[in-house]
């Protein structure tokens, strides 16, 4: 007698396969077994996801296809694992084997059944020996613990008493990484069972969590999780976690579908970054199903920042999140948070001669620092030498053939470079246009900055007498591995005066020695159409300040620089006083009029064609079918542009806005659109994608 079970596979939500496909089985399993099943000729990995169909669970008409095999020896994953899947498939428009099988780690699909058992044997401690084993580690530990401050106190006290979900707003500097060590350690020791999950936006900054974890927890109660990994190392992660072994998951965002039966407490540290949002494929908010997720599990939640997002900051107003404040910084005195954080300069780059890269003051300041044995970081947004390649003679600039963008000009390897679609080739030794050799950079990255900076500071000399040392911290020097720690390392021992990065540096780590931040060419985000655009400049520049001045010893004489042509602008203005209050009060004014979110809701509808006019086609004839929907009266729907940047690879690219007052009616009327975008076959359409809650309008 064959059992009918419904299976997950991994197909895509606009595939013709959608939904669970019914397989039989001869023996009946709980829904989250994983297992092999047919699909055409290939033989995929997939989940278990209802019971039988039928009250007794036997048929013996069913002409499905058996299964291939089953998964043995790992246990099924949980209901509230499933749910989680589930609620996200629904709330961000994308099909459920898609999101539940991309949750997976990728060696998992073709692992053999003798692979699975020797890698499951490497796990074989009983549970309660391996937890009593993970709590003696972690006890000894906990003796010589850093004294907390009170208002660290305060809050760790609070998360354990208390249910959440809590959003911890604590300055830059305020010790919020031992409120999250402390609070996971109440967890582990209140539950020899009980798991945890720690979110950061970067993989660059998982190295830092990971080290501080493991020299409290022991090195085999802690893995990681992020798309870095290899293939083995993420499955060995994931096997980890998800058998228990693993007390402690690191990870990105990828990590909030962790399989982790043990789940009690969830931190997201920085949950302002817009990193945690995923802009392709399913493109869910890790910090939304995190929040959902603790929900789901019975766990608690904490949302760390210094610059917390308005969407989490509103929350707080409203009473569903408990806010937590840690506005001093760890070994201050006592006084407001602005006498322990950097004191902020603005330099009028209106008053510098034309073409001015660093203010003579500013180079004084960085000469100053550097006479004194000092750090100082230097943050442009832009890496490469400049951003342009153009010719003198003719109209010839550097642009992408295949993206409506310029290719970006770097110095070190003489190259020509597409950040979009990843095109590079040779620096021309003429214009290709006109022939000319007078071709130049226009603008300024990260590496001509490093070199400009090695010009201007050429004699300033340490207090040893030796020269100046300049090192660059961004994408292109971090690639290789182990590259990231490396650098890391060589700044946080002092072997480096002036570290040029991008926004990879301003974010979580702890530099001890830097007492002076510069940010240079920020103005271009006040005037941005993306209405957040003067969320992110703020928490940027804020995260930015908060490297200098992180040793209490050093704090008081540490500064922020930042070279501006509109310093009477209202967002420096909060930024002098580090006053986030004050900020979020008036952009959250200026949103509510504007009905933006918090105080609305949105979706966009992306289409990528062979053509513009294609891709637009789309939209608006979806735009006319949504019209016959009943649930079309809640939206509005506006009319098809371009992206920003309507080109990559030779895809056109365009998008439609929907908005709505009532993000339940925004959800029906999705639900309701649907089938009928699925039902579209327009000619040269590509792709097509609803992104629910968009971070990039």
């Amino acid at each position: 007698m064959a059992i009918r079970l419904d299976v997950l596979v991994p197909t895509p939500n606009h595939s013709t396969v959608r939904g669970p496909l019914s397989y039989t089985s001869e023996l009946p399993l709980p829904p989250g077994s994983l297992v092999r099943v047919p699909l055409g000729k290939r033989e995929l990995l997939g989940i278990v996801w209802a019971a039988p169909a039928d009250a007794a669970g036997e048929r013996k008409d069913v002409q499905e296809k058996p299964l291939a095999g089953v998964l043995e020896g790992v246990e099924p994953l949980s209901q509230a694992w499933r749910d989680l899947v589930g609620f996200a498939a629904g709330y961000y428009q994308r099909g459920l084997g898609e999101v539940a099988l991309a949750a997976l780690p990728p060696q998992l699909r073709g692992l053999q059944p003798e692979q699975m058992a020797r890698r499951l044997k490497r796990k074989t401690r009983p549970a309660a020996a391996r937890d009593e084993a993970a709590i003696g580690e972690a006890a000894p530990l906990a003796t010589n613990l850093v004294a907390t401050t009170a208002q660290q106190t305060s809050a760790i006290g609070q998360i354990a008493s208390q249910a959440g979900p809590f959003l911890l707003f604590g300055a830059t500097g305020s010790g919020k990484t031992e409120v999250y060590l402390r609070s996971v350690q109440q967890v582990l020791d209140s539950d020899p069972v009980a798991q945890a999950l720690v979110m950061v936006p970067e993989i660059n900054l998982t190295p830092q969590l990971e080290a501080s974890f493991r020299a409290r927890f022991g090195a085999d109660a802690v893995v990681s999780l992020h798309s870095g990994m290899t293939n083995p190392q993420r499955l060995k992660s994931w096997l980890a976690a998800h058998t228990g072994a693993a007390r402690i998951v690191l990870g990105t965002r990828m990590a909030v579908f962790a399989s982790m039966p043990g789940l009690r407490l969830i931190v997201v540290d920085e949950e302002h970054d817009p990193s945690y949002k995923q802009q392709e494929g399913a493109r869910y908010s890790a910090r939304d199903l995190a929040v959902y997720r603790a929900r789901l599990d019975g766990a608690k939640v904490v949302l760390g920042s210094a610059t917390p997002s308005l969407e989490s900051w509103t929350a707080c107003e409203r009473g569903r999140y408990q806010r937590l404040e840690m506005p001093e910084r760890v070994g201050s005195a006592g006084g407001s948070a602005a006498g322990a954080l950097p004191s902020l300069r603005l330099v009028d780059m209106n008053l510098q001669a034309r073409k001015t890269v660093l203010s003579p003051q500013l180079l004084a300041a960085l000469g100053a620092r550097i006479g004194r044995g000092e750090q100082s970081l230097v943050f442009l947004n832009r890496r490469g030498y400049a951003p342009v390649l153009a010719c003198s003679a003719c109209d010839w600039k550097s642009e992408c053939p295949n993206c409506s963008a310029f290719r970006v000009f770097h110095k070190i390897d003489r190259s020509l470079r597409c950040h979009h679609c990843g095109l590079a080739e040779r620096v021309p030794r003429a214009c290709p246009e006109c022939g000319n050799v007078d071709i130049a950079p226009m603008g300024r990255g990260t590496e001509r900055l490093e070199e400009h900076l090695a010009e201007m500071l050429a004699g300033v000399k340490r207090p040893d007498g030796s020269p100046v040392r300049i090192a660059r911290m961004d994408a292109d020097s971090t690639r290789l591995q182990g590259a990231l720690q490396m650098q890391l390392a060589q700044v946080h021992a002092g072997e480096v005066d002036i570290l040029v990065g991008t926004q990879m540096v301003t974010k979580g780590h702890d530099f001890r020695r830097i007492t002076l931040v510069a940010a240079l060419q920020a103005d271009a985000a006040l005037f941005s159409s993306d209405f957040r655009a003067p969320e992110r400049l703020f928490a940027l520049l804020m995260q930015a300040a908060g490297r200098a001045g992180r040793d209490a010893a050093q704090a008081a004489g540490s500064e922020m620089w930042v070279q501006t042509f509109h310093p009477t602008h209202p967002l420096f203005a909060a930024l002098r006083k580090h006053d986030f209050p004050a900020f979020a009060r008036q952009q959250l004014a200026e949103r509510e009029q504007a009905s933006l979110p918090p105080f609305g809701f949105q979706a966009l509808l992306r289409a990528d064609a062979r053509t513009q006019e294609m891709a637009q086609g789309f939209l608006h004839a979806a735009s006319e079918d949504a019209a016959s929907l009943s649930e079309a009266a809640a939206v509005t729907l506006y009319p098809a542009v371009p992206l920003s940047i309507q080109r990559v690879a030779n895809v056109e690219r365009a998008q439609m806005l929907v908005e709505c007052g009532s993000r339940g009616a925004l959800q029906r009327f999705l639900a309701a659109w649907q089938p009928l975008l699925l039902a579209r076959k327009d000619k040269g359409v590509i792709r097509w994608a609803v992104d629910v809650d968009p971070l990039l309008i």
